[in-house]
C-alpha cells in the first residue's frame, strides 16, 4: 500500500463520511479512525486489489460499530417535532435541503445511495463494501431513490399550497460494470 494511493482516496472518504454521519466533526473523526485502522491492518490488504473498496469497507464497518456502541435512543420522527425546531432564519414552510432529506433515509438505504451516486462505485463494488448481495444493493437503491424523491417533493411543497402532480423525472441510472 502506497501512501500516495491512500491520500488520493481522502476526498471520497471525507465526502462519504460527511453524509453518512451528518456532522463535519464526526466525519473527520470517522476518516481518522478509518486511516488508523487501515494502518494497523495494512497486511490484510491484498496488493493489486481495490484499495478504494477496502478503505470504504473499513469506514462502513467502523461507522456501524460506532453506532452499535451508542446508547439506544428513542427514534424521533421529524414530522412530530418540526414545528418546535428552530431554523437558520428560515420560515417553517421553506423546503428542506437535500442533506436533511438524505439524513431521513434509513441508514442502509442512505449508504447504498451515497456509494453508488456520490462515490460512483459500481453495484458490485457497493455490494462488496457493504457485505450484502448484489440484488440487495439494487433493491435498497431503488427504495432510497423513491423515498428521497418523496421527501424532496414534500420539502418543496409548502403546507398551504395545493398539491401538484409530481413531475416525471428520469431516475438516475447506473450501469452494471
Amino acid at each position: 500500500m502506497n501512501r500516495t494511493q491512500v491520500i488520493e482516496q481522502l476526498p471520497g472518504l471525507r465526502r462519504y463520511a460527511r453524509v453518512l454521519t451528518g456532522d463535519t466533526w464526526a466525519a473527520d473523526d470517522l476518516v481518522q479512525d478509518t486511516l488508523e485502522r487501515a494502518c494497523s491492518k495494512w497486511r490484510l490488504w491484498r496488493s493489486g486489489s481495490d484499495l478504494r473498496a477496502w478503505l470504504f469497507t473499513l469506514m462502513h464497518n467502523l461507522y456501524l460499530n460506532q453506532r452499535r456502541a451508542l446508547p439506544t435512543l428513542q427514534r424521533l420522527e421529524i414530522e412530530e417535532v418540526q414545528d418546535s425546531l428552530e431554523g437558520h432564519g428560515a420560515s417553517a414552510d421553506e423546503a428542506l435541503d437535500l442533506e436533511r432529506c438524505l439524513q431521513r433515509l434509513p441508514a442502509d438505504q442512505r449508504a447504498v445511495l451515497l456509494l453508488v451516486t456520490l462515490e460512483d462505485l459500481s453495484y458490485e463494488e457497493t455490494a462488496r463494501v457493504l457485505g450484502i448481495p448484489l440484488g440487495t444493493v439494487m433493491s435498497r437503491l431503488s427504495r432510497a431513490r423513491s423515498r428521497l424523491r418523496v421527501l424532496m417533493d414534500q420539502a418543496a411543497t409548502p403546507a398551504s399550497a395545493e398539491p401538484q402532480p409530481a413531475p416525471t423525472a428520469t431516475p438516475l441510472l447506473r450501469r452494471l460494470q
